[in-house]
C-alpha cells in the first residue's frame, strides 16, 4: 500500500509563499495534484512553504565520525530546493513582510483543503527547516512555532490539512518553536491533526545545530515515540536525514530503522496497543 507521495514541482513554491507572477497557475496544479493522488488510491501528501528552500551549511562529523547535514547562523549563505540557489540577503530581490506571508498562505490553503476534501487526501505541512524567523528577507513566520501552527490548521478548517511533523526541525528550533516535541506531539496528535512523522534527532538547538543518529542528540526519542503511542498516532513514522557511515547508506538506515521498531515495541509494550 503506497501512503503517501511527494512532488518537488509543487510544494515549497517560492510563487506560492511570494505571490508571485505564476502563483496561480501554481496553486492549480497542486489542486491537480491532490485529484491525481485521489483517483490513485493515495490518501496521502507532505506539503512545505519555505519560499527560499532549506537551509544547511557545510557538512559536520557525528559519533564515530560520520558525515552528517548541518546549520550554522553565522555560516548561512543560500537556501536550497529542486536544483535552485537562494542566496543572501534577499532571496526574490526585497523584504517580505509578515502579513504578506500569512496573507498568500490563507489564500493558498482555502483554495486547495476543499479539493483535498473531494480527492479524500491529506495534506500534512512541514515544518520550516531550519525554522529560523526570518531567512534572506522572507519571514518563516508560520511553520516555525506551535502558535503558528495552531493559527494555520485553524484557518485551514479542514479535516484534510493537518502536520508532517518532523521532530527534527522541532530540535532545531528548541524554544522558538513555543512548546517542546512531546507537548506539541500530545497537543496536535490528540486533535488526530498529526498525519505523518519525520523521526530525527540532533545535536542542539539553533543558531548551530548537527544532525545525529536517533540515540545520539539532546532529545530522548524513546518520549517521542511514547507520546505518538499515547495519542493513538496511527498515520507513517520514517527516519530522516541519517548521517552518512563509510559512505554506504544503507548502514545508517538500518541501524536507524532497528533502533526505531525497538522504541516502538517498548512504548506499545507499555501503553498498549
Amino acid at each position: 500500500t503506497v501512503y503517501g507521495f511527494g512532488n518537488r514541482d509543487v510544494h515549497n513554491q517560492d510563487a506560492i509563499v511570494l505571490n508571485l507572477e505564476n502563483r496561480d497557475a501554481k496553486v492549480e496544479q497542486y489542486k491537480q495534484h491532490l485529484r491525481d493522488l485521489g483517483k490513485a488510491g493515495i490518501p496521502y501528501t507532505t506539503y512545505a512553504h519555505m519560499a527560499n528552500g532549506i537551509w544547511s551549511t557545510e557538512r559536520e562529523s557525528t559519533r564515530g565520525g560520520a558525515s552528517a547535514r548541518a546549520f550554522d547562523r553565522a555560516k548561512a549563505e543560500k537556501g536550497h530546493w529542486a536544483g535552485t540557489y537562494y542566496p543572501t540577503p534577499y532571496s526574490h530581490g526585497r523584504a517580505y513582510t509578515q502579513e504578506e506571508i500569512w496573507d498568500n498562505f490563507t489564500h493558498f490553503i482555502q483554495e486547495v483543503a476543499p479539493v483535498a476534501e473531494e480527492a479524500g487526501v491529506k495534506i500534512g505541512i512541514h515544518p520550516d527547516d531550519p525554522p529560523e524567523p526570518e531567512l534572506a528577507g522572507v519571514p518563516r513566520c508560520i511553520f516555525s512555532s506551535y502558535d503558528g501552527y495552531r493559527r494555520a490548521l485553524e484557518i485551514a478548517g479542514s479535516p484534510n490539512v493537518g502536520i508532517c511533523f518532523c521532530v527534527g526541525c522541532w530540535l532545531e528550533g528548541g524554544s522558538l518553536m513555543g512548546k517542546d516535541v512531546v507537548t506539541s506531539i500530545r497537543d496536535f496528535g490528540g486533535q488526530g491533526k498529526i498525519f505523518k512523522v519525520h523521526f530525527r534527532n540532533v545535536d542542539a538547538p539553533l543558531p548551530h545545530f548537527v544532525e545525529t543518529f536517533v540515540d545520539d542528540g539532546y532529545q530522548d526519542m524513546y518520549s517521542v515515540m511514547k507520546a505518538l503511542r499515547e495519542v493513538n498516532f496511527d498515520g507513517v513514522v520514517i527516519p530522516d536525514h541519517i548521517p552518512l557511515m563509510l559512505d554506504d547508506p544503507r548502514l545508517g538506515t538500518a541501524y536507524t530503522l532497528g533502533y526505531m521498531k525497538a522504541l516502538a515495541q517498548r512504548a506499545n509494550e507499555e501503553v498498549g496497543l
